[in-house]
């Protein structure tokens, strides 16, 4: 079990190793496994991308992302400007074409509002909008509301558990509400516990995922 002061330096040996993120304006405290992050990025991306950088290092529990997003003049866009931009993007998501998303921005902020068929558009829609110049954060509204009956989902979800080696199946449990799934449990990483969240919205007729998976 590695401890706070190792996986301190795991965490700001990756964010180095990445080339996407400027490391010397980040800074990384842990306790009992929690990884604080502080620190300013030029765009929203940044904070989302060094996120993401800390969760694949084994030992971390969990993340308390605090970076501030402080866009230089060059990048800064009106409300107007964003929201043109979001529309556009979103209409030109083939997997989005037939979803009924409305972005609503307010200093710099994107509100996504609206219902998808799938949890994979949901998180679509909000991946394309994040890299947009000028977003200083990004709100996800998005209702999933399968046009297909949740049947037979937990066999589903327990197979795609078994056919990727990346989790161990065997340590989650999942249990079925309806058309809400929840995951209990632990894993080996926080990879694997977005892993086993996208694996579970990816089965037919699911409208929400409660993870509640420990990372050990």
């Amino acid at each position: 079990m590695k401890t706070d002061a190792e996986i301190r330096r795991d965490v700001e040996s990756e964010l180095k190793w990445d080339p996407s993120i400027d490391d010397k304006r980040i800074g990384v405290s842990v306790s009992n496994g929690v990884v604080t992050l502080v620190g300013d990025v030029p765009d929203y991306s940044g904070r989302w991308v060094a996120e993401n950088i800390v969760k694949r290092v084994g030992g971390v529990r969990a993340i308390a992302n605090d970076i501030e997003v402080k866009i230089p003049a060059s990048g800064v866009r009106t409300d107007t400007d964003i929201a043109e931009a979001a529309a556009n993007a979103l209409k030109w998501n083939v997997s989005l074409s037939s979803a009924d998303i409305k972005p609503v921005v307010k200093d710099g902020r994107v509100t996504l509002t609206g219902k998808v068929d799938w949890g994979y558009q949901r998180a679509a829609a909000e991946n394309t909008v994040r890299y947009l110049m000028g977003v200083r954060g990004v709100g996800n509204q998005i209702k999933v509301t399968p046009s297909v009956e949740a049947t037979d989902v937990k066999q589903k979800i327990e197979d795609a558990f078994k056919r990727q080696a990346i989790l161990d199946a065997k340590d989650i449990e999942v249990s079925v509400d309806g058309s809400t799934i929840t995951l209990n449990g632990h894993v080996h990483s926080w990879q694997e516990r977005e892993d086993a969240s996208r694996a579970a919205w990816a089965a037919p007729g699911v409208i929400a995922v409660e993870n509640r998976l420990s990372v050990q």
